[in-house]
């Protein structure tokens, strides 16, 4: 079953490998679809010249043959047998090369001249056809009548006795009804053509060879540099890792420190005067001084101060509101102790979630703006500031604007606060933004989660989310 599911690593190198292996066989393929329609054309274009050449070869040939006998033929009678003879025995005497030769039909299909073929003569061939059915002597005949023609035909070839493919030309004597014609045999210019082909085939192959070797050598690089990159990131990652559990340490070394601070320097301090308070009423109570139930008062009042504490120092680290009322109440809340406490104005606006956001989402939202509220106070200088959630169709944004001096540009992403605002939001698949306000002064900070993390009405903030737009 692990063969079936491949590791992280496995499916990374199939990812990168499968896009360039099929793009690589697609180039293979056209390069070879390519090469074999050029070579078709060049082969087919050259065949073509060498016919055409043949052609007026043969046109040549004859021409030579007409002036040897053209006075004879000039002069005689259509029915002068004597000039016929003569004309015979001109043409059967002129045969060229180890295959070359002139033959002569009658108009009725009989062979006057066949010098090498002699068992041809003197009879009637009318209607043959060669081995493959193609019509010889009356296609010959039906050419001359036209007045010239090629015909091209399967025929006997005098030197090896072997058929082979011959181009015929013929010219028409239409005094004497005869048909005069001479043929080249083709079987070079086929050889030529399979030997083109033949090439072109193995060039082919050379190609898909240096195709494939190229496309190992790719495949091999991308191997070594998946390989490289997966060491170096899982490097990078242990690295973050460690930076991150030493962060998660020291945040809790902080917090603890804060709330150590917060325990010593209030509730400790007012526990003592209550203490001290009661010892003093105990003692006076003890002498009957009248002045023991103010004491009693007094330490009744310590004791709700401290009380008081304990409430703040309880909602700081988790306000009821924001499980029991969602996160609007919650922030409205935290501003205005915010403004109780700094003296600052703060505008804030909101819309009717309805408790729609999953915990997850207020949980972060809600320390994001303490942690803004929070460099707001310590660092920017500001008299008036502005928070605003609202919904849209993309989910729902937090929105933290102020007139102060301003984060440099160096310093984004740099603080521990702006870190621990973006891994928060990044954990939701959501989006933080810091930029300056208008005009260069204050800073403005976004906040957006998506709409996964909006819930059905009437859904619990722990049950399942469901992507619909904010109110």
């Amino acid at each position: 079953m692990r063969l079936l599911r491949p590791s992280y690593g496995q499916s990374l190198f199939l990812l990168a490998t499968l896009p360039l292996i099929l793009a690589i066989s697609a180039i293979a393929i056209l390069v070879a679809v390519q090469s074999e329609r050029t070579a078709r054309q060049e082969i087919a274009a050259l065949e073509q010249t060498m016919i055409d050449a043949k052609r007026r070869e043969l046109r040549n040939y004859l021409q030579l043959a007409r002036t040897s006998f053209i006075t004879i033929y000039g002069n005689a009678a259509p029915d002068d047998e004597a000039a016929k003879l003569r004309v015979t025995q001109i043409l059967s005497a002129m045969v060229y090369g180890t295959d070359g030769f002139f033959f002569v039909y009658d108009y009725d299909g009989n062979n006057l001249v066949a010098p090498r073929q002699t068992w041809l003569i003197g009879r009637n061939w009318s209607g043959m056809t060669d081995a493959n059915g193609t019509s010889v002597t009356d296609t010959l005949i039906d050419q001359a009548r036209q007045g010239t023609g090629y015909h091209s035909f399967e025929w006997r070839k005098p030197s090896t006795g072997q058929e082979a493919t011959i181009l015929t030309y013929v010219i028409g004597l239409q005094d004497w009804q005869w048909a005069i014609g001479t043929g080249v045999w083709l079987d070079d210019v086929l050889a030529q053509g399979d030997a083109a082909r033949t090439d072109v085939r193995s060039r082919v192959t050379e190609q898909f060879r240096w195709i494939g070797a190229i496309a190992l050598g790719a495949l091999l690089l991308v191997f070594a540099s998946g390989f490289l990159i997966t060491v170096r990131e899982r490097r990078l990652a242990d690295a973050k890792l460690k930076q991150l559990t030493q962060r998660v340490l020291d945040t809790q070394e902080e917090e603890r420190g804060r709330i150590a601070r917060e325990l010593h320097d209030s509730i400790s301090q007012m526990l003592v005067g209550v203490r001290y308070k009661l010892e003093l009423a105990r003692r006076m109570t003890a002498i009957g001084d009248s002045k023991a139930e103010a004491a009693v008062d007094g330490a009744i009042t310590g004791l709700q101060g401290a009380l008081g504490e304990v409430r703040r120092i309880s909602h700081d680290l988790r306000p009821g509101v924001l499980d029991d009322l969602g996160l609007g109440p919650a922030l409205k809340s935290l501003c205005e102790a915010f403004e109780a406490r700094t003296g600052l104005t703060v505008k804030f606006q909101t819309v009717v979630f309805r408790n729609r956001l999953d915990i997850d989402a207020k949980t972060a939202l809600f320390r994001i703006a303490q942690e803004a509220l929070t460099n707001i106070e310590r660092h920017a200088g500001a008299s008036t500031v502005s928070v605003r959630v609202f919904g849209h169709r993309h989910g729902a944004t937090l929105r933290i604007e102020d007139d102060g001096r301003g984060i440099p540009e160096e310093a984004v992403g740099t603080g521990m606060g702006l870190r621990n605002m973006a891994e928060r939001i990044e954990q939701l698949d959501g989006t933080l933004t810091v930029k300056a306000g208008p005009a260069g002064r204050g800073t403005i900070i976004e906040a957006s989660v998506p709409l996964t993390h909006l819930l059905m009405p009437g859904t619990k903030s722990g049950g399942p989310t469901l992507p619909q737009a904010a109110e």
